[in-house]
């Protein structure tokens, strides 16, 4: 049986002010804004984004999921080529294969926006520092720029990151994700992370957090691509602040959606690179599929986060923040909407994950 969302009862009035005479209550939130954050990566001159912390993100990023053993080379050519924004995670297990690319590159680490998450396992309040500390000595760094949650889901505390019973299921933790938030704001006072923020929440999820906490996330990262918009929920993050990256910026290009336990059968549909849609503006711009996914998210304000070991395929991926789309291929790509998710182990983790959002399993 899956968790429900367990939802906090309306906070105490200390966390609510009122704004001019007949105006709803809101909560009091702030962004982290750091006081080092004027002058980020002042060397970098690719197209970047602004964070509710003023600091800037590179809109195009290098994701380092799958394939450890390949990363650290990776890493090293992103850098080589230009990219000044990569993306781990502890539960991937590459953040020691990301700090020997970021070694060998010679790219001064302040010139790099890195981020990293938080894994399932360290949701307790007690864990969320220690944890963070073993992913900032895997990265052989003092800091990262950016600290998300993974999911809002916990496991079982302790080392096993998948947790699974005798029975097959995972076992699960009572702490919320509200605590956990918590313990993640303590962490900008240490100056291990100049931000903090969420990923693969539901928007039920992120007004708890705005509700019960002091700091507005600074990022969402969240699947999204041609074939799941969202269009409402996307545009709620922007009323509210919170800068989105995408994950699989190309949707079902990866096998991994195809192959892994929790597949879904939408899953099989016709790969997003190879819809006539993309095909038909891929020829217009002279560019490939890949890159028009890309540019179509950097477009809207997002960063995109696209993998690749594969040194040709990473300088064609950065070359999308050059590309600039006309009002009738946005247009065109907004009828690519299928409501496709393709990453969803809510089955797996017991834990029922975008609930109310596009995609989301009955």
């Amino acid at each position: 049986m899956m968790n429900p969302i367990r939802v906090f009862h309306q906070p105490p009035q200390s966390l609510w002010i009122r704004r001019a005479r007949g105006a709803a209550i809101t909560p009091k939130l702030t962004s982290a804004r750091m006081s080092t954050a004027t002058g980020d990566l002042p060397l970098y001159k690719g197209k970047t984004h602004t964070l509710n912390t003023g600091q800037r993100i590179p809109a195009i990023g290098l994701g380092t999921f799958q394939d450890p053993d390949e990363q650290e080379a990776s890493v090293y050519t992103a850098l080589k080529c230009g990219y000044r924004h990569i993306d781990t995670a502890h539960n991937y297990g590459t953040e020691n294969k990301v700090a020997g690319g970021i070694k060998r590159s010679g790219v001064p680490r302040e010139e790099i926006f890195l981020t990293t998450k938080l894994w399932c396992n360290a949701h307790h309040p007690n864990d969320v520092e220690p944890a963070l500390d073993e992913s900032l000595r895997d990265l052989d760094t003092g800091y990262v720029d950016l600290y998300l949650m993974h999911y809002p889901c916990s496991f079982k505390r302790g080392p096993d990151l998948l947790p699974f019973g005798p029975d097959g299921k995972m076992i699960t933790d009572p702490t919320h994700f509200v605590d956990t938030w918590k313990a993640m704001e303590g962490l900008l006072h240490t100056g291990k992370t100049r931000a903090i923020g969420v990923s693969n929440f539901s928007k039920i999820e992120l007004e708890q957090i705005l509700h019960h906490g002091t700091i507005v996330p600074a990022v969402h990262q969240m699947e999204l691509h041609p074939y799941l918009q969202q269009k409402d929920f996307v545009d709620w993050h922007t009323e509210i602040g919170v800068r989105i990256i995408q994950f699989s910026p190309c949707g079902n290009l990866n096998q991994f959606y195809r192959n892994v336990g929790w597949a879904k059968e939408i899953a099989q549909m016709t790969r997003l690179i190879d819809h006539p849609t993309l095909l038909k503006i891929s020829e217009k711009h002279q560019k490939s599929p890949v890159q028009i996914a890309l540019a179509w998210g950097i477009q809207n304000g997002r960063c995109v986060i696209p993998k690749s070991t594969i040194e040709w395929q990473i300088r064609e991926n950065a070359e999308a923040e050059t590309i600039v789309l006309d009002e009738e291929d946005m247009e065109v790509i907004a009828t690519m909407d299928q409501k496709a998710r393709f990453n969803d182990p809510s089955s797996d983790f017991r834990y029922k994950l975008y609930v109310g959002l596009d995609g989301a399993a009955s």
